[in-house]
């Protein structure tokens, strides 16, 4: 498993977000204070503070690379 800090500061970044990831068999939780959602749920995703960083948990090992390149647009240094 391997943890990101992502930003999705607005509707068109959430949904490319969510079509990005739902190429992918394993899970995503966006975890946001005492809150774990399910990434691949954009009803999920609105419920959540969007103003500020979240952390993505990504499920998997295997093709880690390939994720993180296909994330790069949300990904928070």
């Amino acid at each position: 498993m391997k943890t990101v800090q992502i930003s999705l500061n607005s509707i068109d970044k959430v949904k490319s977000f969510v079509n990005g990831i739902t190429q992918y068999p394993f899970d995503f939780d966006l975890v946001s204070g005492r809150y774990v959602i399910d990434a691949k749920s954009i009803m999920g995703i609105f419920s959540l503070d969007l103003s500020k960083p979240i952390e993505l948990a990504i499920h998997s090992d295997d093709n880690i690379e390939q994720v993180l390149e296909t994330l790069k647009p949300y990904i928070v240094e």
